[in-house]
């Protein structure tokens, strides 16, 4: 008698805990575990992970801070209470620097998670109430829609320089964090919290976002780790990142020549005589070049005109005065087209790559003139304000910083290192540390059958005149997808899109917004794959709209109806 009444007892205990944690309301919504109770969000502030529960070394990792953040905004803008979670994840190695992360919980979990990649050297955490690169900011962002939202600064804190400071690649680990393992790690920490808060509760899909570096962290996660995520949204992905720091090199070695570097007029006279030369090569002219391969074909700066004049300057030569500002000299040609070709090495890298590709220099904004926000972060991220020198001035075009800085502390490891004199085709004495680096760094692997395996789905963009990270780049990549997994198997789970007139995360001539979220979720958890997708303007004429064309496909018009309108366009090879 005595132990049915412990019996009954017990599942009446039961049965009244999961009502009491049903009506929780920092459940968030998930499925809760049985006898699992959830916790606050103040609960979870100092709260530690053990090594052992991170796939990857550290010592461990604490919360920091977790405080709630009351609803704010209206209509699309309008993000629900959440629970925003900092920390740290320790280092194996003392001198190593922490991984700093942010992790933000809904109140109203859709069950699912996301995180966000980083840019250029990282060192900041971004923002994980944020938007995916090119989100529409008429649809909700990720952590409105209920997504667990989370990110760090990969291992390392920025200094002044911001995503340019490469100084932590004075340390292994910091080096190997931001390499990728960062990204593990911090997922690991991001999931142990989730459960805990969520009373057991796992995502039942995780998904990543980035561009840039970004971009090569999510194909980063797609290769080691297929097995915690579902889907990618790749954009202007800086997948080989070693060979494009080489690469980064050569251009800057060309424009820091005597003469080599275009102040803004020269560039607007090259854009414009591009613009004339090319933008009638997708049908109509409406301000963007679509046909880049046409325009890459035939376009060449010193036979061009720009209004009936040649844009070379008489005998390759600039004039004293305002009237050099007209034309290109040779020099400035010649540093244009090292900008537009391919670095190639005199044998494979560590990593197995032979070159990587130019730039679709001919239409691309490479930093025009403009007192816009907008507008000066598209100089910063293409050629600056000043010519590359030694020592290398913080306004210089963020490739050559870039590149000063992968000398100096990647490399050498020594900051008074002369990155002008440093050949990136002929390392000499360096040449095993290169190799070193790109075996680190560059994130080429193309089997990815154990990602589709899992159901995973990848969307990858990148914009036709990116001056930062070859679009040329993303084509490569594509492509060699195709050879080693057939380009039947990757039709199954990949879509590679090109984006005419957008440059790198930004641009005022196209700038692109895209609910790639949206289109991911929909192929991923419904099986539906992207059709007739569209990309809207949101700066060079907002509300201006163009398919997004399958790769190699670009839009094309077809003859008639509003040129502002994607459905005046149809998708084409030629």
């Amino acid at each position: 008698m005595r132990k049915k009444f412990l019996k009954t007892s017990s599942a009446l205990a039961m049965a009244l805990l999961g009502l009491i944690l049903l009506s929780t309301g920092c459940s968030g919504g998930g499925e809760l575990q049985a006898g699992v109770a959830p916790l606050s969000c103040a609960q979870l502030s100092g709260m530690a992970i053990a090594a052992t529960a991170i796939g990857l070394p550290t010592t461990g990792a604490i919360v920091t801070d977790a405080h709630s953040v009351p609803p704010a905004g209206t209509g699309a803008a309008a993000i629900g209470e959440y629970c925003q979670v900092k920390g740290e994840i320790n280092p194996v190695d003392p001198a190593a620097p922490k991984i700093k992360f942010q992790l933000d919980l809904p109140g109203a979990w859709n069950h699912k998670a996301l995180m966000f990649g980083g840019g250029g050297y990282n060192g900041t955490v971004p923002d994980a109430s944020g938007n995916v690169p090119a989100g529409p900011v008429d649809m909700p962002k990720p952590l409105a829609r209920g997504y667990a939202t989370f990110a760090s600064d990969s291992g390392h804190q920025a200094n002044q320089l911001g995503s340019r400071d490469g100084s932590f690649g004075q340390n292994d680990e910091a080096l190997q964090n931001f390499a990728g393992d960062a990204l593990k790690k911090t997922h690991d920490v991001a999931l142990y919290l989730i459960k805990q808060y969520y009373a057991g509760a796992l995502p039942q899909k995780s998904y990543f976002a980035g561009g840039s570096t970004g971009g090569r962290e999510a194909l980063a996660v797609a290769q080691r780790w297929p097995q915690d995520w579902d889907g990618a949204i790749v954009l202007y992905p800086a997948w080989a990142a070693a060979s494009l720091d080489l690469q980064f090199g050569r251009i800057t070695r060309a424009f820091a020549m005597p003469g080599a570097y275009l102040n803004l007029a020269k560039r607007k006279v090259l854009y414009d005589a591009a613009l004339q030369a090319c933008d009638a090569l997708d049908g109509v002219r409406d301000g963007l070049i679509s046909n880049m391969q046409a325009c890459n074909s035939s376009f060449d700066p010193a036979t061009a005109t720009l209004n009936g004049a040649p844009l070379r300057c008489a005998g390759g030569i600039e004039a004293v005065g305002n009237s050099s500002d007209n034309c290109l000299s040779d020099a400035q040609i010649a540093a244009l087209k090292t900008y537009g070709t391919a670095i190639s090495f005199n044998s494979p890298l560590g990593s197995g790559e032979t070159q990587y590709p130019g730039f679709n220099v001919w239409g691309a904004d490479l930093g025009l003139a403009g007192d816009s926000a907008a507008q000066k972060t598209v100089r910063l991220l293409a050629m600056g304000d000043s010519q590359p020198a030694q020592p290398m001035p913080t306004d210089a075009p963020y490739w050559a910083t870039f590149w000063d800085q992968w000398v100096k502390y990647f490399v050498t490891r020594n900051p008074a290192s002369d990155s002008l004199s440093f050949d990136p085709q002929q390392p000499g004495a360096w040449k095993a540390r290169v190799d070193q680096l790109t075996i680190l760094q560059d994130v080429n692997k193309t089997d990815l059958s154990a990602f589709k395996a899992r159901g995973g789905k990848i969307l990858m963009a990148h914009g036709m005149s990116d001056a930062l990270v070859s679009t040329r780049s993303s084509e490569d990549y594509f492509r060699r997808l195709q050879s080693t997994m057939g380009s039947a198997e990757v039709a199954g789970f990949v879509r590679y899109y090109e984006i005419p007139g957008y440059g790198h995360s930004l641009s005022t001539v196209f700038n692109a917004a895209w609910d790639s979220l949206t289109a991911l979720e929909n192929w991923v958890e419904q099986g539906k794959a992207p059709v007739s997708q569209v990309v809207a303007d949101t700066a060079g004429i907002p509300g201006r709209t163009r398919p997004l064309c399958e790769f190699p496909a670009w839009p094309k018009y077809s003859g008639a109806g509003d040129i502002n309108l994607a459905a005046s366009f149809s998708c084409a090879t030629q």
